[in-house]
């Protein structure tokens, strides 16, 4: 049987839009508030694992509670998840920073210092 090694990157992409609609649309736990994106996701070889990337706009205490309440859904996102990918076993999903946004702002304010005056960009 030949094996797939794309498939974890294909399964990787249905969970991150699933994920992405359940967040947009059906999430109740009222911890999860502000804009939260997912910007990506990884799944392990043996597809029992899910990591899912995603940015959390607003305050420190505003992201603890909305990873809090990440944490909280993950259990039911795992059981939905199985369901719509019709995945005989349902990864673990565990949810991530991802701090790719904050980095970049960061390196463009830094940018932003270090341009001589007079120059634009």
């Amino acid at each position: 049987m030949a094996h797939d090694s794309r498939r974890p990157d294909r399964v990787a992409e249905a969970i991150r839009e699933e994920i992405a609609t359940f967040l947009a649309e059906d999430v109740k736990d009222p911890r999860v508030t502000g804009l939260v994106t997912v910007t990506g996701a990884e799944v392990s070889r043996d597809l029992r694992h899910a990591r899912i990337f995603v940015t959390v706009m607003g305050t420190e205490a505003e992201r603890a509670e909305t990873f809090e309440g990440l944490a909280h859904v993950a259990g039911y996102l795992r059981s939905r998840v199985g369901k719509a990918l019709r995945l005989r076993l349902a990864p673990e999903i565990t949810f991530r920073p991802d701090e790719s946004v904050a980095y970049a702002a960061r390196i463009n304010a830094l940018l932003e210092q270090v341009k001589p005056r007079g120059e634009s960009a």
